[in-house]
This record gives C-alpha cells, structure tokens and sequence, in this order.
C-alpha cells in the first residue's frame, strides 16, 4: 500500500486549544447556574459545533438557540486564539509543512469554520492545506467516519491511500473507520481509550516523531499491514 496524502486533526494535534475548549463549556454553563463535569466534556469531545451546541444548550437550559449557544462559545474561542493562547504545539509547523512538500494535506476538525480558519492564519499555515473540513459541513461529527471521508474526497485520493493524525478516542475511531491509516498522538490531558489506541498503526511521542513517522509511510520505509 503506497500513500498518498495525510490528513490532519486540529486540537490536540496542531494547536494545544483542547482546554480552551473545555473553559468555554464550563463557562457558558456556569453563568446559567450549571455544573460541567469532565464527564460532560468527554462525551461532547469529537463532535460537531450543532452537535456540542445543543447538548450544551440542554444540558444548562438555557433559552438560547443552539446557533446563539455555538456563536457565544466559538466567540470565545476566538478571542483566546487572538490573544496568543492557542500556540501551536511544539514540532507542529515544522511537522505540516515537511509534510506538505512532499504529499497533499487536508485538515478533519470537530472546530467550528470559524476556528479553523483564524488557528491557521494566526499560525500562517493556511496555504500548505490542499483542504480543510469542519464536522459541521458534514453529516456526523466524530466518531462517525464523515469529516475524514469528505477530507479524503476533497484531495481526490481514496481514504485507504490516506494517513490520519489523531489525539483522541473519537478522532482515531473515525479516521479509522473512514478507512485511513492511523498515528495516534496521545492527548496527555485527555488519553484516548485503550480500544481507540488499538485501531491505530502507530502511536508517536510528540510532532517529531509523527512527522518521522508520515514521511516513513509517505516513502515507503513503513508499509500498512
């Protein structure tokens, strides 16, 4: 199996914004007098922005539409990206431009468009995506395979021709079921489960050694099994 194209996730792979996330939820519904809990955020982890929305908006009984609940969240959002607070993860620029000199890449994110567009320009990465898709421009957020199968489209290659970079138990799931090859890049705060891990082909220590490990697969040293 020879591969032609990688696609990437975005928090937790990219940019260390997987907390920010976090902040915003617990935020949001604690100014309507709810308690979020760690298991809150990790049953929302991985889905799309109407997915997380409107179990938030249920979850704290807010009056707000499921739009006003995502605009207030993902406003959030952007001002910590604007305000310096989701670098970039250590190896991570370095790791996607190395990449896209030698293959096309595509980014799968559970971000909303809005995110997903300011991390890149922020971070002056916009240019080395052949393609970017947010699970809400698909019809199921991770784990379902939707936003990895669209990514995969978007390049024109088939998603077993694809590697796929995760952090998280959903994300690897459903790069995994879309058919790409996995290398998982464990979250610390959020590990993925040991039955996610089990779908990967490779687990790496950081962005150095994902990077290794893509142009290995991209030039044949490593082969899918």
């Amino acid at each position: 199996m020879t591969f032609a194209a990688v696609v990437f996730d975005l928090d937790g792979v990219l940019v260390e914004s997987e907390h920010l996330w976090e902040e915003n939820w617990v935020a949001y519904a604690a100014r309507h007098g709810v308690q979020w809990t760690a298991d809150d955020t990790a049953t929302v982890q991985g889905m799309s922005a109407p997915e997380w929305a409107a179990y938030l908006a249920d979850r704290s009984g807010t009056t707000e539409t499921t739009q006003q609940v995502e605009d207030a969240v993902v406003d959030g959002m952007i001002a910590s990206i604007e305000a310096g607070d989701a670098p970039l993860l250590t190896g991570a620029d370095g790791m996607v431009r190395g990449v896209a000199a030698r293959a096309p890449v595509a980014l799968a994110s559970s971000a909303a468009r809005r995110v997903i567009d300011a991390v890149l320009a922020t971070h002056g990465l916009t240019g080395e995506f052949s393609a970017t898709v947010s699970s809400a421009e698909v019809p199921r957020g991770k784990p379902s395979p939707d936003v990895y199968t669209e990514a995969a489209a978007r390049l024109g290659v088939p998603g077993t021709r694809c590697l796929g970079v995760e952090d998280s138990s959903n994300g690897i799931r459903a790069a995994a079921a879309a058919g790409l090859t996995v290398v998982a890049l464990p979250n610390p705060t959020y590990p993925p489960k040991p039955d996610a891990l089990e779908l990967a082909a490779a687990v790496a220590a950081d962005n150095d050694d994902v990077h290794r490990t893509l142009l290995a697969y991209l030039t044949g040293e490593l082969v899918r099994s």
